[in-house]
């Protein structure tokens, strides 16, 4: 009796532990299967999420391929020159909004990109007036690979300091320096096609076949008469430009520019209608630039040589010039510079017509985009001249 009532208890807490054991069982199963849905909810909405962030980014990439943004920029320059003549006693007192330039550009691809520079001199422009309005580059330039990039259109030739680079505030002096300006001549543009090849080391080869100079029409052989920009300007003969530089030293800069042209007068006649004979001309620019800290020293050196019986009697079958100039950058707002100019473009004769200029002076920069700037100025040599300019330039 004893014996059963024992076994009946043992059964009894052996089924109600069975039964607790499946309670807790299908709890567990519960459990896990509510969590199992929670997780299949949460991949939909992470896929979904997913598919809208894919197709927000594509809308993005079309929308950035086929409006591109365009840039704009610009620079202008005010000057004031108080200078005599003292050999005719003659003065200019003048002041001049001289350029008022604007940048356009776009990038049409990471590889592909434009540029212009539209320009409006002195104020003024149309019949009667002292201004011109020019268009001074716009071309389209290409990445054939990490190393060498190609450009077709009207662009600013590579040669000098200034040419390429003649913002305001990135040079010294209320004027351009005149070796760059009556040698080479700054500024100078032409249309063609160029490619640049920049390899490892600070090196840079820049080469470029353009129209060219034509000295025909005003008869005078001075390179900068020579200049056509581009409208409707006479092709008989192309020129090529080629630029190498060095820049792998920390502070240094090192160029040389040589320019081969068959036929300088483009096949034309003088003013008077007489034929002129055919002259090629070769030009010939380096500079150097080194920095260092606050201090900079900058020199050039220009030279044509154009054979032809007209540029030999006018003495202009040679003409070269050279500058130096050293600048000390006080602090961010000031600088003050010194330049000593010489250059003759009659320099094939055995006449004095070599001009000296010395100039002296300070920039103030109210930013560095914008500046104010004063220099003294004398010419000696072929002109004798002194006096003073004031000047005031931006970029953006």
């Amino acid at each position: 009796m004893k014996r059963t009532v024992v076994a009946s208890a043992l059964l009894a807490a052996l089924f109600s532990q069975q039964s607790f054991a499946n309670e807790q069982t299908e709890e567990l199963r519960n459990i896990i299967a509510e969590q199992q849905q929670t997780l299949t909810e949460l991949e939909r909405r992470l896929d979904e999420t997913e598919q809208r962030l894919e197709a927000t980014a594509d809308a993005v990439e079309e929308s950035d391929a086929d409006n591109s943004a365009v840039t704009i920029g610009g620079y202008g320059e005010l000057h004031y020159n108080n200078l005599k003549d003292n050999d005719s006693g003659s003065s200019k007192k003048e002041i001049d909004f001289h350029r008022f330039v604007l940048f356009f550009g776009t990038e049409f691809t990471s590889k592909t990109r434009f540029f212009s520079e539209f320009e409006l001199e002195h104020s003024l422009a149309g019949d009667g007036k002292n201004g011109e309005v020019e268009l001074e580059q716009a071309y389209v330039e290409h990445d054939i690979s990490d190393t060498v990039s190609g450009k077709v259109g009207l662009f600013l030739i590579p040669v000098g300091l200034l040419n390429e680079t003649h913002e305001p505030p990135t040079f010294y002096g209320v004027e351009r320096n005149p070796v760059e300006k009556n040698i080479l001549p700054t500024t100078w543009w032409e249309a063609g096609a160029g490619l640049s090849y920049a390899p490892a080391g600070g090196w840079a080869i820049d080469t470029a076949i353009h129209s060219g100079l034509d000295i025909s029409s005003k008869g005078s052989y001075k390179p900068r008469d020579g200049r056509q920009k581009v409208s409707e300007a006479a092709a008989e003969d192309l020129a090529f430009t080629g630029r190498v530089k060095y820049t792998g030293i920390n502070g240094l800069e090192l160029a040389a520019t040589y320019q081969y042209q068959q036929d300088i007068t483009q096949g034309g006649m003088l003013a008077d209608g007489s034929v002129v004979d055919t002259a090629s001309a070769n030009m010939l620019s380096a500079h150097a630039v080194y920095q260092l800290n606050q201090f900079t020293l900058k020199a050039l050196y220009a030279q044509w040589n154009i054979d032809g019986a007209e540029a030999q009697a006018l003495g202009r079958d040679k003409q070269d010039g050279f500058y130096i100039e050293p600048s000390y950058r006080i602090n961010d707002a000031f600088g003050v510079f010194a330049r000593y100019n010489v250059w003759d473009n009659n320099a094939g004769d055995n006449n004095d017509t070599e001009v000296k200029q010395t100039n002296v002076g300070v920039s103030y920069y109210l930013h560095e985009n914008v500046v104010l700037k004063a220099d003294y100025e004398t010419q000696s040599g072929a002109n004798d001249v002194d006096g003073f300019n004031l000047g005031f330039g931006y970029y953006f």
